[in-house]
């Protein structure tokens, strides 16, 4: 019975990710499935460490997120065994996706990070993704960990703005 149990909430992960168009993090996969009280904590990392040894999805890690996706086979398999995940639950994830898509897309599409390059540098890396793809990528060199610090906290907020700066003035050319 354990083993049917924890093979449907890898057929949920692998449904939640089949039906996004981004990465979802390791905490909006993990809430969604507490909130709805399918599995406990444990289990559920474990169903992510498994589906990832067995390559059924990727995981990516941008700063201090881990992001993950579903791979081909993955797909392969939830297509085999979607069946096996009931109508309420499958429509459970549907109506969840269409109430948070824009917040969860949100949380995992805009990327900053930094790290000490020398004693004296850090590089700051920021990225905003659109379907699994960069759509702006820019890295700088700034001088104290405060700086990083700072600009990382604010790309979210003014990420499109300056996107929208950079394409213009590159456009006018």
């Amino acid at each position: 019975m354990q083993t049917d149990a924890l093979t449907l909430y890898k057929l949920i992960i692998l449904f939640l990710l089949d039906k996004v168009d981004f990465s979802l993090t390791n905490a909006q996969i993990s809430n969604f499935i507490l909130d709805k009280e399918y599995t406990n904590y444990f289990s559920l990392q474990q169903c992510i460490s498994d589906l990832t040894e067995e390559e059924f999805i990727v995981v990516e890690t941008v700063g201090h997120s881990s992001l993950y996706q579903i791979t081909p086979s993955g797909e392969e398999t939830l297509s085999f065994f979607q069946n096996m995940i009931s109508q309420p639950i499958q429509e459970e994830i549907l109506t969840y996706l269409k109430e948070n898509k824009y917040s969860l897309r949100d949380e995992t599409s805009t990327l900053s990070e930094y790290h000490k390059i020398s004693k004296e540098d850090y590089m700051v890396s920021l990225r905003v993704m659109e379907k699994k793809n960069p759509i702006i990528d820019i890295s700088i060199s700034v001088p104290t960990e405060e700086d990083a610090a700072k600009i990382c906290s604010n790309w979210r907020g003014q990420s499109q703005e300056i996107y929208s700066y950079v394409l213009n003035h590159l456009l006018k050319g």
